[in-house]
């Protein structure tokens, strides 16, 4: 480790006095590093199972920095030693929420989302947790959610022989089904995987989110996540639908955008989340 280190520093033109693990992912080895004056955040994986996926999480990073109001944390520098890829980010320290805190996160959402992007999907595939995103561009949002969203992960249990060929069958009739019930919307710059885990309040009381699996898509799959794993608070959602109001029955949609992250999840997990997927494609 002091090996790894010692070359991180010397690309960074860093000189780390002291590092400690931060425990908390399930995914990535994580570090605070200390230099005389300051703290850096330091993420470190194997590179050949994922490659690139640091290049990935910086260029998500630097989008969401550059599109947005939202706190975002600076991606320092980025790169590969002894086989193991690193990111060293800026060090945001945790602070407490204020009044104000889910209010102005909803709003800065809202503002990112309201900026429309030219297509559905990303300049390139990238990652959501450990599991390759696919980000196949698409005019038009049902195409992009079929064949880059729903089809590819659905195609990958199938392959498992974790879903069958009526599975298959009811995830065909499900994107099709899905055309017909998401409101057209411009393609937005999304997080992708927005949940509760994936921001922290930093000193000022103000939301700095990161962890991101970003793609230009239909807004309503950032909301659906945040609803995923117990929602946000009333405050985010009231201030967000203020600054860029949501289409009439978008709670009733939340398993069109569910869908999508409960595949992730069955994939990487299995478990309950592949019945919940399961059953949503058959209702629909």
């Amino acid at each position: 480790m002091q090996a790894i280190l010692q070359a991180i520093a010397t690309s960074c033109g860093l000189n780390f006095t002291r590092y400690q693990e931060v425990y908390g992912g399930d995914i990535n080895k994580t570090y605070c590093l200390h230099t005389a004056k300051e703290k850096f955040f330091l993420k470190l994986n194997d590179s050949h199972p994922f490659p690139a996926m640091f290049e990935k999480e910086a260029e998500g990073l630097e989008a969401l920095r550059g599109n947005s109001k939202l706190g975002v944390p600076e991606v320092i520098k980025y790169g590969v030693v002894q086989d193991k890829q690193w990111l060293l980010l800026q060090w945001v320290e945790k602070g407490a929420v204020s009044k104000n805190t889910m209010q102005n996160f909803g709003t800065a959402l809202a503002c990112m989302h309201r900026r429309p992007q030219q297509f559905f999907g990303w300049h390139s595939d990238n990652y959501i947790g450990r599991l390759q995103q696919v980000n196949t561009q698409y005019n038009n949002w049902p195409e992009f959610y079929t064949h880059s969203r729903i089809m590819p992960l659905v195609k990958i249990l199938f392959d498992k022989h974790i879903f069958s060929k009526q599975h298959i069958d009811h995830a065909a009739a499900f994107c099709k089904q899905s055309a017909m019930l998401f409101p057209e919307e411009p393609p937005a710059l999304l997080h992708g995987d927005l949940w509760g885990g994936n921001y922290l309040v930093n000193t000022d009381g103000a939301v700095v989110i990161f962890d991101p699996a970003v793609y230009y898509g239909h807004r309503e799959m950032d909301l659906g996540m945040t609803k995923l794993f117990g929602g946000f608070s009333e405050q985010f959602y009231e201030a967000y639908h203020d600054s860029a109001p949501l289409e009439n029955g978008w709670q009733q949609r939340l398993p069109l955008m569910q869908l999508y992250p409960l595949l992730v999840h069955a994939v990487l997990f299995g478990g309950h989340y592949i019945l919940s997927a399961r059953d949503i494609m058959r209702k629909f």
